[in-house]
């Protein structure tokens, strides 16, 4: 009989940035010029190297857990 390896708690790094320069981080005013590591656009998300989540409807969920409402500019009639 095997025994299931302990599981070891993984952690993201603080940063997927893997280029330079480095891409702007989850807090400062420009975090979305960074760089997309992986694109759901079926599922309607992308993930920034910064570790930011950003949604289709432009919502985001920063890497601490914040979340910010969409903020998509009102339609005329």
């Amino acid at each position: 009989m095997r025994t299931p390896a302990l599981l070891q708690p993984t952690h993201q790094p603080r940063s997927l940035c893997l280029h330079t320069p480095a891409c702007p981080t989850a807090q400062s005013a420009d975090a979305k010029a960074a760089r997309v590591v992986a694109a759901h656009p079926e599922q309607g998300w992308s993930l920034l190297c910064n570790g930011v989540l950003l949604f289709e409807d432009t919502g985001e969920l920063l890497p601490d857990g914040q979340v910010i409402a969409p903020h998509r500019p009102a339609v005329a009639d």
